[in-house]
């Protein structure tokens, strides 16, 4: 399960997040004339399309070294799909941005506007397969004669799912990080993974805000792959919650194993009582399967001496 749009802001609206989030996942050149030391965020809300204020969009401005702006649009996508009209909205906030820029930087006629760099985070399950960039919606062809006069924005995306494993295990830093927890499927990976989070922390210190969110990250990811049917207790610091997953890793492998012994007794009784008696009922199926490995003992020891399929079952009538 992944993080809560709640929980993703928190940790986006920490500079350093942002700082690794542009250097790892923008492309090098766009992230080379950035002076992060002096980003700073931009307290702009504006409102979509049902009238509710945005609160999962971010907006840091960040000087370049050559003495422009930058201001990074970060807009977090928390659904299971992908928007298809998501070049439109952004079009649609990055110009409410620049709105808000004239008139609180009192920009007169003849000003630039300060460049904007849109990027989408998403974590939904399916590929985003929406256009990146308006004309991508059009339905012109870009020869036409109309071209010339249509709107064109373009956002990065950043889908979280189709990041390769491998690429991500090569970046260093918490966005990394969090992008390995997130998109985990084996549960034997996260004690791993819990175990470089706190290394990190332990290299860099005066990261509370942001030690204590990814302990969220983590019990989220805990329960989501270890919960089962029921709600699971997950320490808050991060070193008793690697503690648990080493210990709850140990006692899946042993139930794997267990389970894997019994399935194999279940193939070998169903085997030899088939080449016996030939088709086994429903019934007997049904037994076999849902028998732990002391009930498989006694249905072998029974089939040893047995003459009929119901010296092995005799609480049942096989017919």
């Amino acid at each position: 399960m992944p993080a809560s749009d709640s929980l993703y802001h928190r940790l986006f609206a920490h500079p350093l997040m942002v700082e690794q989030l542009i250097r790892g996942f923008v492309p090098e050149d766009v992230a080379a004339g950035l002076d992060f030391t002096r980003m700073e965020r931009v307290n702009a809300k504006f409102h979509a399309r049902d009238g509710r204020r945005r609160e999962g969009d971010l907006i840091w401005r960040v000087p370049t070294l050559s003495g422009e702006v930058v201001h990074i649009y970060l807009m977090l996508e928390f659904q299971s799909r992908s928007d298809w009209w998501m070049a439109i909205r952004v079009m649609v906030y990055v110009g409410l941005l620049w709105q808000h820029l004239i008139r609180e930087l009192k920009l007169p006629p003849g000003s630039p506007l300060p460049p904007v760099l849109p990027v989408v985070l998403y974590n939904g399950e399916a590929p985003w397969n929406a256009p990146l960039d308006a004309a991508g919606l059009m339905g012109l062809a870009p020869n036409a004669a109309l071209w010339p006069w249509q709107p064109g924005i373009r956002y990065h995306l950043i889908d979280e799912g189709r990041l390769g494993a491998e690429d991500l295990a090569r970046k260093d830093g918490l966005v990394a990080l969090l992008f390995r927890i997130e998109t985990c499927t084996r549960p034997a990976e996260l004690p791993g993974l819990v175990g470089e989070v706190i290394g990190w922390f332990r290299r860099h210190a005066d990261h509370d805000s942001l030690k204590l969110a990814f302990g969220e990250v983590v019990a989220q990811a805990v329960a989501a792959l270890v919960g089962g049917d029921g709600p699971v207790a997950v320490p808050s610091g991060l070193g008793e919650v690697q503690d648990m997953l080493s210990e709850r890793i140990k006692i899946w492998e042993r139930e794997l194993r267990a389970e894997g012994r019994a399935e194999g007794r279940a193939d070998m009784l169903s085997r030899q009582l088939r080449r016996r008696f030939g088709d086994l009922p429903a019934e007997v199926d049904d037994l076999i399967a849902s028998a732990t490995m002391d009930q498989l003992d006694t249905y072998m020891d029974r089939l040893m001496d047995a003459r009929k399929l119901a010296d092995v079952f005799p609480d049942i009538d096989p017919g």
